[in-house]
């Protein structure tokens, strides 16, 4: 039988760090139109705060906090980046032709708003899923 350790100090570190990287994580998601970044480091980043969780914590622990199916993450994230590529299909335009538009919004003003942020979220959901679940897949001891 395995002993139990005392991983508090981990855990606690983990908690805090985890957290920044996912709020960098997201940071770089939305900034991602504009500068280097967007869906693909993002997503990376997310992973890795998800399996900073994993070290610290057992599988069984984090599939209670985060109780997803990253098979189904990654079908979600396809269908949103084929969506929103193809979708140009739809208006004779070429494809992987985004659309842009200014609009006012209640409480945010005058917003761009850009069919882009909806394949990036695609990206991000798909590196999200496929990470994931190579992870767990390689990681998981019985």
């Amino acid at each position: 039988m395995k002993p139990k350790t005392n991983d508090v100090i981990l855990q606690t570190v983990t908690n805090v760090v985890a957290f920044m990287i996912l709020l960098f994580s997201l940071r770089i998601f939305f900034v991602g139109h504009y500068t280097p970044g967007g869906g693909f480091i993002g997503g990376l980043m997310t992973s890795g705060a998800i399996v900073l969780l994993l070290l610290a914590y057992d599988i069984k622990t984090v599939a209670t906090i985060l109780p997803v199916d990253y098979k189904i993450i990654t079908a979600v994230g396809l269908l949103f980046a084929v969506g929103t590529s193809a979708g140009a299909l739809v208006f004779d335009a070429p494809f992987l032709t985004h659309a842009y538009g200014e609009f006012h919004l209640p409480l945010l003003g005058e917003t761009g708003l850009h069919t882009a942020v909806l394949f990036d979220t695609g990206v991000y959901l798909v590196v999200i899923g496929v990470t994931m679940t190579i992870i767990q897949t390689i990681g998981v001891s019985e």
